[in-house]
């Protein structure tokens, strides 16, 4: 298996700039918002706001989730217990991990 680490910090890198673009675009609708009429159910701008809202947010917490299970895969790969499931400690398949790098279980424990 070739070495996973460049995948995963490039993995994480994406994620990180992905993270600053999300927090930029949150508070871009936040001014906006400000400059807004307050009252959603009547603004007209109000409810794409509130949607644009949610979604960076969604956005936001995929790419935090995804940092901290690329972080826990390079702890396992420090410790030695990549590519084994943490569940029941079998070996996770090769083709899973090329695929999902940050995998921490095999496909049945999935």
């Amino acid at each position: 298996m070739e070495d996973p680490r460049p995948a995963l910090e490039a993995e994480r890198a994406r994620n990180e700039r992905l993270l600053l673009d999300v927090e930029r675009s949150m508070r871009d609708v936040s001014d906006a918002r400000q400059d807004a009429n307050s009252d959603d159910e009547h603004d007209p701008e109000g409810a794409t706001l509130a949607w644009e809202r949610g979604s960076l947010g969604a956005v936001r917490d995929g790419a935090q989730l995804r940092v901290r299970q690329v972080d826990a895969a390079l702890a396992r790969l420090d410790d030695g217990t990549y590519g084994r499931c943490t569940v029941g400690g079998e070996p996770i398949p090769e083709a899973r991990l090329a695929a999902v790098p940050w995998a921490a279980t095999c496909v049945a424990h999935a």
